[in-house]
């Protein structure tokens, strides 16, 4: 299968402009109406919802950011009262508040919709045996491609992430065929295949649909290669509706987004200036269909370009560029949104530590590991090592419960941790 739904991925460039000012003029009515928040934002600069007649008014708006949704938690954003909202989804926050997102009925069809379109994107069809590895519950990776697979028409193995063992058992049984999710997981079931010595031959894998964190051209071959698979980058985020905000296709050349969905725009992330096509910037979305929470020109924090350029596959919509980095300090860690301010919280929370942490992220056997260096007084280092296995239990169980992540914590020295005459070096990535 090509396409799932061919007139509106290969609509008419023109025509998706027309659909795309019409939905917007339709959102900014329901939001200025519905939502106190936006309503206060454009009355502060003077716009009523008159002045928006299509996109050529967009950059009159103004933008969101995850501090907006973080400061109306939990559902100060919403457009609907709660009895219409049949699904609630959060992402983690920088304060342990997590990021809140609404559903109506129709909103998940909708992403039901924009899913299915991914995963045909991706070389899936109602034949196919996709095997769900991204996490459910609260983060919107496996219940997005689980509904998505299902409105395919496909056979869905909802698995979850982790018990790498068992999922191998499940791919060779259930014979799979597409696996969904992260790259880093991909690799290390390769890994997992290789030491319990499960050939690929025995596999009907062809495809994967990776997404949930950045990845490389060179980790996508060794996926391919260590497989035997097609790999395919999808990009999405729950405060837009989760995965299925965009896709690359079997040309992968770009992401094409779902454009009679959102929204896209590149803008300078210092003047917050609209820069031209094929410009790098920051990713802005603006949801044009969603009821229960619709959001105004989201800084995503992303770096990217567009290409409004014909794609060999045949669909109009603008495709995205591979993620090349944030203009904020999160990092993404086995698909899980870490900021270090969220660590800082936790060992102020907890106290009998320094001000002084170090966050040291790696990748063992092709998958992520975070460990967090910690500076403890000179008396508590002295102190019975019984005190200090305990502390550090108790940080890294707070770590767990806070992000859902597992962290291994070293205790140090005082002066250990480098200091810094500027801003203080918090991070230190080796995965690169």
């Amino acid at each position: 299968m090509m396409y799932w739904n061919k007139p509106s991925e290969c609509m008419d460039r023109k025509k998706l402009e027309e659909l795309q000012s019409q939905q917007l003029v339709k959102t900014i009515e329901r939001v200025y109406y519905n939502v106190p928040y936006y309503r206060n934002l454009m009355q502060e600069k003077g716009i009523m919802p008159e002045d928006i007649k299509g996109l050529e008014d967009l950059s009159k708006l103004p933008f969101t950011t995850k501090d907006d949704l973080r400061n109306n938690y939990p559902y100060g954003l919403f457009a609907v009262p709660l009895s219409e909202i049949v699904r609630i989804h959060a992402s983690s926050g920088t304060t342990g508040k997590p990021t809140v997102v609404g559903y109506t009925r129709e909103d998940i069809t909708t992403w039901s919709e924009l899913m299915a379109r991914t995963l045909a994107c991706g070389g899936a069809s109602k034949h196919s045996v996709i095997q769900v590895a991204y996490g459910y519950g609260l983060f919107t990776g496996g219940l997005g491609v689980h509904y998505g697979a299902e409105r395919l028409g496909a056979s869905v193995i909802p698995i979850s992430g982790g018990n790498t063992k068992r999922q191998v058992m499940l791919m060779r049984d259930f014979g799979t065929t597409v696996l969904a999710c992260t790259p880093s997981y991909a690799l290390h079931i390769a890994e997992v295949m290789k030491e319990m010595k499960v050939p690929r031959s025995e596999l009907k894998l062809k495809y994967g649909i990776l997404g949930a964190e950045p990845w490389t051209e060179e980790l996508r071959k060794e996926i391919e290669e260590k497989l035997g698979i097609t790999a395919i980058d999808i990009y999405g985020l729950s405060e837009i509706i989760g995965p299925g905000v965009a896709s690359e296709c079997q040309y992968k050349n770009g992401l094409h987004i779902w454009e009679d969905h959102f929204i896209p725009e590149i803008i300078d992330p210092k003047t917050g200036e609209v820069l031209p096509e094929g410009c790098e910037g920051e990713l802005v979305f603006t949801t044009i269909t969603k009821e229960g929470i619709p959001v105004i020109r989201y800084r995503t924090r992303d770096i990217s370009s567009l290409n409004y350029e014909p794609c060999p596959c045949g669909r109009t919509h603008v495709r995205m560029h591979k993620v090349l980095g944030r203009t904020d300090d999160m990092l993404i860690i086995r698909g899980v949104n870490v900021f270090p301010s969220q660590i800082e919280s936790i060992l102020i929370n907890i106290g009998d530590t320094e001000p002084h942490y170090l966050l040291v992220i790696d990748r063992v056997g092709n998958m992520d590991s975070l460990e967090v260096w910690i500076e403890v007084s000179e008396n508590l280092f002295s102190d019975e090592v019984r005190k200090l296995e305990s502390l550090k239990h108790r940080i890294a169980n707070e770590i767990y419960s806070t992000l859902g992540l597992s962290a291994k914590v070293k205790l140090v020295e005082p002066k250990t941790i480098e200091r810094s005459q500027g801003k203080a070096k918090r991070v230190l990535d080796r995965r690169k």
